[in-house]
């Protein structure tokens, strides 16, 4: 059995093999350092390129298996991926943990109002009186209630907020005070302080959050992305952070990445951008290999994989 290897990823995997399995190494423009031709295998690396992807197909036709570390798919189910019969398995849940803390990061920084405290630092001035905020019983509305909502509502009880959730079959799940249905989100604006974004980009949430959601948001209301940025209309978002609409927001992801330089984003003061980032940290490795061994395993006794991707609905 032959795998493909990304090399970000090589080093953590190699060693941990089973016996009669071997591999060759992709680099992140679909370079392999060997024949991929009987390759039936392919854990693709991070931020996968349309053309790495591409490549990769044409030098191993016979892959039959295809495992990405993301949560989100979208950028694999290309035309050209789907015309191939390969079952994929997605990073689903591996990411959970540090991005729920980091929108606990953003609600904080916000309520906190961090930005102005680090600023009076650097001007080296006491200015003891000024308005903090408090996460206890403000309500939170989570978008998407899989995996990473999930334990983004474990955090927010923990502050005593209100707990609110949407997802496409409503059903009572713990740290949740209501769950509606995808189409019901909507109702539940006018009353959330903070709104978090955690579903997947498909076709029918491309532009989700439009100018008519953002009207619908209380002018005190902060909105947090950890999706994607194309989840959101960016150009109604910037009319409704420069007009008031909302307070602000708290932006990880972007339709275009990297950010370009000239985006009118970084120059908001009430936005807090940051690069992507809120999965990364030493122990997502850790969880990413581990996710891929055990699925390796099953693969190999045919049992049933983790977290198959319905290509159909996109996640």
């Amino acid at each position: 059995m032959k795998l493909i290897l990304p090399v970000e990823l090589a080093a953590n995997i190699e060693p941990l093999l089973p016996p009669n399995t071997t591999f060759v190494r992709v680099d992140s423009e679909g370079n392999c350092d060997g024949n991929a031709s009987d390759a039936e295998i392919y854990l693709n690396g991070f931020k996968l390129k349309n053309t790495t992807l591409h490549k990769v197909l044409a030098a191993a036709p016979k892959i039959r298996w295809q495992h990405t570390p993301s949560s989100g798919v979208n950028h694999i189910l290309t035309p050209i991926f789907l015309e191939h019969d390969i079952l994929l398995t997605s990073g689903s849940g591996v990411h959970a943990i540090p991005i729920a803390e980091f929108v606990l990061n953003f609600m904080l920084s916000h309520a906190k109002n961090v930005h102005k405290l680090q600023n009076l630092q650097a001007d080296h001035y006491w200015l003891k009186w000024f308005e903090l905020q408090e996460l206890y019983n403000k309500t939170l509305l989570i978008i998407g209630t899989g995996n990473i909502g999930q334990e983004i509502a474990i955090r927010a009880k923990a502050f005593g907020m209100n707990v609110f959730g949407s997802r496409r079959h409503p059903e009572p799940l713990p740290n949740f005070d209501k769950i509606v249905g995808a189409d019901e989100w909507r109702s539940l604006l006018p009353e959330a302080d903070y709104v978090v974004i955690a579903i997947p980009l498909t076709a029918e949430t491309k532009g989700l959050i439009d100018a008519e959601a953002l009207r619908l948001m209380r002018p005190s209301a902060y909105l947090i992305n950890i999706a994607r940025g194309a989840i959101v209309d960016e150009n109604a978002l910037l009319t409704a952070l420069r007009d008031g609409w909302i307070a602000g927001a708290g932006l990880d992801t972007f339709a275009i990445e990297p950010l370009p330089p000239e985006s009118p984003f970084w120059s908001l003061p009430n936005v807090f951008i940051t690069p992507h980032c809120s999965a990364l940290t030493p122990q997502l490795y850790d969880r990413i290999v581990a996710l891929f061994l055990d699925n390796l395993t099953r693969y190999r006794n045919g049992k049933p994989l983790r977290n198959v991707v319905n290509k159909n609905a996109g996640y």
